[in-house]
């Protein structure tokens, strides 16, 4: 006889009311001890005889029902694991408040070994039952009991936690109690450990089911698992050995390869402090670690945003990452490096645990090294876990300690060689010597790596993992080897069917620099009760700092990558894809042995050629004040990503862009540092004296550097005009710096000449013949004058970038000119990020522009087009600086500087 309920509404029992009155507490509850099956997955109780109708009860009064739960005992014959049974130790009504009116009961599963401690476990049961039931996993060590009361995890923060509704909720302590999540002494008893290697979930399960079919006089019509990290595993763990018990699980980044974790955490301790603890890393040294990771990786999805979502081409930059770290010679100068020694930290933190003279569980052969560096932290704000404050660990470790050496230190003591003083820096995690077998026998009862979810799947169970790609705590790598194992057991159809696995970039151990907050639980019930299999999900973020910006949940291996326009904010610029590209490759390199022409900005006209094949440069000065012409520096390359190289130049960085466009610099004629540079592939060319320029010709902005003899700075900027005979003239507006103004034909004052090629350098000088301003000044002269400079016309993808390189003919001053059309310049128009470098020398980072946003590092800015002339951008930070985009160059001006850069 099947008994069913409207949701809201508390189920009828098939019994007479009069029996709430009475003391037959068996008869009251209906299922004390009762035969049949006490999993929701396997509930059912249709009879298939005749027989009289049932006799429908009135509702059951909720505060005596669950008044009557006191003192309920099972006998151990009622439980299918071994225990000396279990009772409940109070029940109580509890009404009002956000969780609804509900029975609070708590109890303990008393064990076989007299020396063991009880499991103690929460059931809470709601007075408007929705006919379902959850089952909340652990954390940690556990020692501290789970009640069922909690909101869902990385859920939406408005939405009731399960119990407030309807659901049946539970929870138990892991079968110990302790005051810290990190003790692990607990695993010296057999008993313990086995529970909470996972029996006492199942014995938890089955005394709850009891205490649901008691009050309501059936099983749940669902049942649903959710954990996160060890609660993850225990959500694992139960679908692997007890697959008929739920329909439906969320294993949030699962501690699955329990013993490889901890395994890896001993590695790690043993990296950091043996040798007197040469391999420590303090804070400041940690912190270098991540900004140089997330320098070279935040972009490679396309977004400047702080996360690394393209963790595996990132991983191909791990070499050029820790050579960029590494401290002279390898010796320790201080926290602008690292020794040696702590780069082998580092690498012990990154690299995968393999394990080659013995196997852990179910054929498990590797723990997942942590993404160090690709974007996870164990330093600053957006984690509380660190490598600790000191560099010689205690004996046992402790929070001044690292993170990762605690538990695994608490590990190593009492789940394996059960000495309490045991010093865990002489435990070899790769040759545990007579430990081998004990770590294997604790891995058989913690570990939930078995692969094989046939069965659960084929009754039609659904999971949904989630795990952050920047984990600190338990590695992302390890559950993705877990769901790579699966997907060859079961098979990909079955996995499509029953499985989805979401990693999120940026998220660690519920910590990170992004948090992701989405209604899984709704997932799950759509899915299982609906049949609508959940794919690409948007998650927003709960960190404070980024509160509410959005990001699609990707399923793996597939990564959110930014769609190029749009705000960085909004899922829906984001495409979830699965290419993963070498970093080091640059499609904007040439083909074959390249010369580029171009000039700095101390006026100096030069050469550079490339060679793709062995990344040789040089650079050959063609004209110039400062250095003779023929003057050559060279040297190699070194790929960093992102089309961008180092060089020999001073720490000048070369960057490749589209249409034959190269940004880079050359080490200063004196003085050291070096001095910025465009360069171009393609140069316009006409021999034809007083025509054919049309191609380069119009009004322009320009900005400039002027240097004085002495090396002075000063930065200027006005117009030009370039004609179709090939006469130009440049204007200032006077007044108020900047010099910006429309072009006019009489501006004054002025500065005039024509441009005559020079086949021997592929440029044009620039000759000067008058400096006549206003109304009736004669017609530019095209002949005679004096060279004032040169001008190099590159073109970028057909389009002109005219760059005019200054040297007075008296050699009193030197500088450039970065020409960009006078025309009228729409928002959006020069988005893209792009390589920076300055005059001052300064490490300025890459500049993006987004619509009217313009982000530097950690400045941010908001541009105004068209200010103050057509095709002028001007920041409101006080005081502005101006902007030009001309065909892929950006150009910078500021009160004492010249930015240059190019769009990636």
């Amino acid at each position: 006889m099947s008994h069913s309920h409207r949701p809201g509404q508390p189920p009828r029992l098939p019994l007479p009311h009069a029996l709430l009155a009475g003391t037959a507490l068996c008869l009251l509850l209906a299922a004390c001890g009762g035969g049949g099956s006490d999993s929701a997955a396997g509930n059912n109780d249709d009879d298939a005889g005749g027989g009289p109708p049932p006799v429908v009860a009135p509702p059951i009064d909720p505060v005596a029902a669950c008044a009557a739960l006191n003192g309920f005992t099972l006998a151990a014959a009622d439980l299918s694991l071994p225990t000396t049974g279990a009772s409940v130790t109070a029940a109580t009504y509890l009404t009002g408040g956000t969780l609804g009116n509900h029975c609070q009961v708590r109890g303990a599963i008393r064990p076989v070994d007299p020396s063991a401690p009880d499991i103690g476990f929460a059931v809470n049961l709601p007075t408007d039952w929705n006919g379902k039931a959850i089952h909340f996993g652990g954390g940690g060590f556990n020692g501290r009991l789970i009640d069922g009361t909690e909101q869902i995890r990385f859920g939406p923060p408005d939405k009731p936690a399960p119990l407030a509704l309807g659901y049946a909720t539970f929870g138990d302590d892991s079968g110990h109690q302790s005051s810290s999540i990190t003790d692990g002494s607990f695993a010296a008893n057999d008993e313990a450990l086995a529970n909470y290697g996972g029996l006492a979930l199942k014995k938890t399960h089955d005394v709850a089911m009891k205490l649901v079919r008691a009050r309501y006089g059936s099983a749940p019509t669902q049942a649903y698992f959710l954990g996160t990290s060890t609660g993850g595993r225990d959500a694992l763990a139960h679908i692997q050995r007890w697959p008929a018990d739920y329909h439906g699980v969320i294993a949030n980044e699962p501690a699955l390869n329990y013993s490889g974790t901890r395994l890896s955490n001993l590695a790690v301790g043993r990296a950091l402090y043996l040798n007197g603890g040469a391999g420590w890393l303090n804070v400041a040294k940690t912190l270098l670690v991540q900004r140089t990771a997330m320098t070279a990786c935040d972009t490679l999805d396309g977004a400047a945003d702080g996360i690394v979502s393209n963790v595996e081409s990132c991983r191909l930059l791990n070499a050029q990452v820790l050579n960029a770290l590494r401290c002279p010679g390898g010796v320790d100068t201080g926290n602008t490096c690292l020794s040696d020694a702590q780069l082998d930290t580092v690498r012990a933190i990154e690299s995968p645990l393999d394990f080659t003279t013995y196997t852990l569980a179910h054929g498990v052969t590797r723990a997942g090294g942590y993404n160090l560096l690709e974007g996870a932290l164990v330093a600053g704000p957006y984690t509380s876990r660190d490598l600790g404050t000191r560099a010689v660990p205690g004996n046992p470790a402790t929070s001044a300690d690292a993170n990762m050496y605690v538990t695994g230190d608490q590990w190593a003591k009492y789940f394996v060689t059960r000495v309490a003083s045991f010093d865990s820096l002489g435990f070899d995690p790769l040759n545990p010597g007579l430990y081998t077998a004990r770590v294997q026998a604790a891995s058989a009862q913690t570990d939930a790596t078995n692969p094989d979810l046939s069965a659960f799947l084929a009754r039609g169970g659904r999971l949904i993992m989630l795990h952050g790609l920047a984990d600190e705590v338990i590695s992302p790598n390890s559950t993705i080897d877990y769901h790579q194992r699966v997907l060859a057991t079961v098979g990909q159809a079955a996995a499509d069917a029953g499985i989805r696995f979401y990693t999120v970039p940026g998220m660690g151990h519920g910590t990170g620099v992004f948090i992701p907050n989405w209604d899984s639980l709704a997932a799950l019930e759509n899915w299982v009760e609906r049949g609508l299999a959940p794919a690409t999900v948007t998650a927003f973020d709960a960190v404070a700092g980024t509160y509410g910006r959005t990001r699609p949940l990707c399923e793996y291996p597939a990564y959110p990558k930014y769609r190029g326009s749009g705000s960085l904010d909004a899922a829906v610029n984001f495409s979830c894809v699965t290419e993963v590209g070498d970093p080091l490759a640059c499609s904007h390199l040439p083909s074959a042995l390249t010369s580029y022409k171009g000039g700095n900005t101390r006026g100096e006209e030069l050469t550079l050629q490339v060679d793709p094949a062995t990344l040789a440069y040089t650079l050959t000065i063609d004209a110039s004040l400062q250095r003779a012409p023929g003057t050559q520096r060279s040297g190699t390359l070194i790929a960093q990503g992102q089309c961008s190289y180092a060089s020999a130049e001073n720490g000048a960085l070369f960057t490749f862009s589209a249409g034959g466009l190269v940004h880079g610099g050359i080490a200063a004629a004196s003085g050291g540092g070096h001095l910025p540079l465009l360069a171009f592939r393609d140069t316009f060319v006409n021999t034809t004296a007083g025509s054919g320029f049309n191609t380069i010709a119009g009004d322009f902005n320009a900005v400039g550097a002027d240097y004085s003899a002495g090396g002075t700075l000063s930065t200027w900027a006005g117009t030009g005009k370039i004609r179709n005979a090939g006469t130009w003239q440049t204007c200032q507006a006077t007044g108020t710096p900047p010099g910006f103004m429309l072009y006019e034909a009489n501006c004054s004052p002025a500065t005039k000449g024509y441009l005559q090629y020079s086949a021997v350098r592929n440029a044009y000088e620039l000759m000067l013949t008058s400096t006549c301003g206003g109304a009736g000044c004669p017609s530019t002269p095209t002949s005679g004058g004096t060279v004032t400079g040169s001008v190099v016309a590159g073109l970028v993808g057909g389009s002109p970038v005219p760059l005019v390189l200054l040297r007075a003919a008296d050699a009193s001053s030197s500088g450039m000119r970065l020409y960009a059309r006078q025309a009228t310049l729409l928002p959006g128009t020069g988005d893209g990020r792009y390589a920076m470098n300055s005059t001052d020398g300064s490490a300025v980072g890459d500049a993006t522009v987004l619509g009217t946003a313009l982000t530097r590092g950690a400045q941010s800015d908001v541009l105004d087009f068209d200010t103050p002339v057509a095709g002028v951008t001007q920041t409101r930070a006080a005081p502005p600086a101006h902007l030009l985009f001309s065909n892929g160059v950006l150009g910078q001006l500021e009160t004492t500087r010249l930015l240059l850069g190019v769009r990636h």
